[in-house]
């Protein structure tokens, strides 16, 4: 038997509206939380159609007849990159679902196999913190016949491109989430990026801004968290009176015996990244560690500095806005 999938009960009514017998093929994410031992499913989320000149029209083309060939692969990865910049920290795109009518059922594994491995593809890309040996790598899909509503889970290793398909139990739960612990975070930032060239383009600006949180997440993976002011040991098991309140964190400079180098450039100008970052994460309640508390909440810390940095600097792409040799960016960064 393959993976566990624990699904809160409110998405097997989500997916049953939308099961409905002659309508055409929808396409959706499955959101939850990893561990080591069995998944969580808390949230299902459909694709919107994609706006063409102020038409709706569906990610399944009305013209495609009997056939998942002009399904629009592209539209649903960004639906779930921009899905994944506002979740919680804990919380991620782990699968994809399809509905489709029973015509469509053999087809509709081949397309769920291709649409799970581009997603995690788009969401990875620009991931600024790495990946465990204890992170889980199998994504799950979801097929639902509209008419029978019988479904099939499978699960695909998205870090193996000759992943074949895994049979996988997916179970319904009342309150899946609701005794999960809330991690609390503040974050103070105040990062300077030096600016090389004298005249400064929107693309200079993206790469000098993700040159430099690349050092900063990597500061950040290795600072020191403090559990309600306590380093505690990676391993010790988070009790039933820890995970039941808000665990706030303080995140500090890592203590490395790597001497630090410093290098001069000469530099005609500086990105400025000011503000302070409020963040929260939750943590599944099976057997949760302290080692998984730090993880959840630093990845959380980092994703949102990157996810608000990438919006300012899309922004600034589309408007072709150049204001200059010295850019400051003031910003509050609220929980979300």
């Amino acid at each position: 038997m393959g993976r566990g999938y624990i699904v809160e009960d409110v998405v097997e009514k989500y997916l049953s509206n939308l099961s409905v017998p002659g309508a055409s093929c929808v396409t959706g994410l499955l959101i939850g939380q990893s561990s080591s031992q069995r998944d969580f499913v808390v949230l299902a989320v459909r694709t919107p159609q994609k706006d063409t000149e102020g038409q709706g029209s569906p990610s399944v083309s009305r013209g495609a007849g009997n056939s998942l060939e002009y399904l629009d692969v592209e539209w649903v990865t960004e639906h779930a990159r921009q899905v994944s910049r506002m979740l919680p920290g804990g919380m991620s795109v782990i699968g994809v679902f399809l509905v489709t009518p029973p015509e469509l059922s053999k087809e509709a594994q081949n397309t769920l196999r291709r649409l799970i491995f581009a997603v995690d593809k788009h969401i990875s890309k620009g991931r600024l913190w790495s990946l465990t040996e204890e992170d889980v790598t199998e994504k799950v899909t979801l097929h639902i016949c509209s008419k029978t509503r019988k479904v099939v889970c499978r699960t695909y290793d998205v870090r193996d491109p000759k992943s074949s398909a895994k049979p996988a139990d997916w179970k319904y739960q009342s309150g899946v989430c609701t005794s999960w612990p809330l991690l609390t975070c503040s974050v103070g930032l105040n990062l300077v990026f030096p600016v090389l060239e004298m005249h400064v383009l929107p693309q200079d600006m993206e790469k000098c801004m993700k040159e430099g949180l690349q050092t900063w997440a990597k500061q950040i993976e290795d600072g020191l968290c403090l559990i309600n002011g306590d380093a505690m040991p990676g391993e010790v098991e988070l009790l039933g009176g820890q995970v039941k309140r808000s665990v706030p964190f303080w995140v500090a400079e890592p203590q490395s015996e790597r001497r630090l180098t410093a290098t001069v450039k000469v530099c005609s100008g500086s990105l400025t990244l000011k503000g302070m970052v409020q963040c929260r994460a939750y943590l599944h309640s099976n057997k949760p560690r302290a080692k998984h508390a730090t993880e959840v909440i630093k990845r959380d810390v980092i994703n949102t500095v990157s996810s608000r940095v990438e919006m300012f600097l899309e922004d600034l792409l589309m408007e072709g806005e150049d204001k200059g040799t010295v850019f400051v960016l003031y910003f509050s960064l609220g929980v979300r």
